[in-house]
């Protein structure tokens, strides 16, 4: 901690960690949901049977675009932003806490701080955002036209009504979130902070800027790729289930079931426009944040 962050208050620090947080999600969010619905929307479709199976994203987009209207790359958006703002809020201010909670006694975080500060963060977020996800994920997958849709405050009640907060209504598929936000964040946080106390700072602003985009793209692609399988399990669970039952229950059940009926790719559906948003979407957070939280210091 600096002199100058010494001298501030507690309160003070942390209003800035989580106003420069939620400027990070929202702008992430809004340049980047159409890759995460994209995302969705190939993780909830089943085998090469699927009459409206999508065969690429560039497929996905023209079929979506024809068939449900430009503002359809949009559905789902509400709940993202509703929650993602104060979600990486939470996720920026509850990684510096824990930070400090897991400096073991030591003068300055070791990489070992950053990714137990990472891994709660994520379980903190987990916890926090998956009733958002249940909605975003249920209108994501309705494939009506954007106007015809049900709003996410009436997808909300409905989900409310015919099945309450429980396992079976808004916090369905909670472990697979928080293990996906738990290994996310322990991967995100933890790479970039040790890479970026490796790579040397460039005095020149533009470069600098670069460094900081691509270790944030290198930790988000890692921690992309890490975590999906149980990213395909929450969106199968949270998602449409057949018509003779629930056929995904649980977190390592879904897991294994995809593996058995359709293989280890199954697993890794939806990985390419994860990857193309979280990359550079994790960058953009990194950034964002790193930048308001400097502002915020200079002005205050």
């Amino acid at each position: 901690m600096t002199d100058i962050q010494k001298q501030r208050s507690l309160g003070t620090l942390a209003l800035m960690q989580i106003a420069s947080g939620g400027s990070a999600g929202f702008v992430e969010v809004c340049l980047m949901h159409p890759l995460d619905l994209v995302k969705t929307r190939f993780q909830i479709q089943k085998g090469p049977d699927d009459p409206n199976r999508y065969k690429s994203i560039v497929d996905c987009f023209k079929k979506m675009y024809r068939q449900e209207g430009a503002l359809s790359f949009y559905k789902g958006l509400l709940p993202p932003i509703l929650a993602e703002t104060p979600k990486r809020a939470v996720k920026f201010f509850t990684f510096e806490q824990y930070k400090s909670l897991f400096l073991f006694g030591a003068s300055s975080p070791t990489p070992v701080t950053f990714a137990l500060a990472g891994l709660c963060s994520g379980l903190t977020e987990g916890f926090l955002i998956n009733p958002f996800e249940v909605v975003k994920v249920k209108l994501q997958a309705d494939r009506q036209l954007f106007s015809q849709q049900l709003s996410a405050i009436q997808m909300a009640k409905t989900i409310y009504g015919e099945n309450g907060f429980g396992s079976s209504g808004l916090n369905k598929g909670l472990t697979s979130t928080l293990l996906r936000h738990g290994i996310w964040n322990m991967i995100y946080f933890g790479l970039y902070h040790n890479l970026k106390n490796v790579v040397p700072i460039q005095k020149d602003q533009n470069m600098e800027l670069g460094r900081k985009f691509v270790l944030g793209l290198m930790a988000g692609s890692i921690a992309s790729t890490a975590n999906i399988p149980f990213d395909v399990a929450k969106s199968r669970i949270q998602g449409p289930q057949p018509e003779t039952g629930i056929k995904y229950k649980s977190c390592l059940q879904t897991i294994r079931l995809v593996y058995k009926e359709e293989g280890y790719l199954a697993l890794y559906k939806g990985l390419l426009p994860k990857l193309l948003r979280l990359g550079p979407g994790g960058a953009i957070m990194l950034m964002v944040f790193d930048t308001v939280y400097e502002k915020l210091q200079n002005w205050f």
